[in-house]
């Protein structure tokens, strides 16, 4: 049975991408900690971050950089953090998120009430930064797209 990011990659669950390219994805989380916050998954089932080989991981980590820095512009955050815990979906990810202090940094403070106008918009912010980056070949012309790749 596939995972549900596998689910969302494949277009049967909608998704918000921000990115796509032939290893990885990058979509809004349903359940923000702060605005922009995105999920860097890869197309493969890898179940955790300890299970995924090197090449794997040193790529996620160039496009958590990428999709951060896309953030701190778009959300003007002094930094961008990363999280990796994994508990809720087996299916390695990697948290992107505009931070302005570590305490914020918690999973308990994640809103799972946030409209989709709200989510959307947010989105929306960090693919225009990612295209102003020299990105766009890497942002799906779709915001919530089925066909990426």
């Amino acid at each position: 049975m596939s995972t549900v990011f596998t689910q969302i990659i494949d277009g049967r669950i909608p998704g918000r991408f921000v990115w796509a390219d032939e290893r990885c994805v990058v979509f809004s989380t349903i359940a923000p900690i702060t605005d922009g916050h995105m999920l860097v998954v890869p197309r493969e089932e890898v179940d955790q971050y300890t299970d995924a080989d090197d090449e794997l991981l040193a790529h996620l980590a160039v496009v958590a950089k990428n999709v951060g820095r896309a953030q701190q512009a778009a959300f003007g955050s002094p930094r961008a953090a990363v999280l990796v815990a994994g508990f809720e979906v087996e299916h390695l990810h990697l948290h992107v998120l505009p931070a302005w202090d570590e305490q914020s940094l918690r999973f308990d403070n994640a809103r799972h009430d946030v409209p989709g106008e709200e989510l959307d918009a947010a989105a929306e912010r960090v693919r225009e930064a990612l295209r102003e980056a020299g990105h766009g070949d890497r942002v799906p012309v779709q915001l919530s797209s089925a066909a990426l790749g």
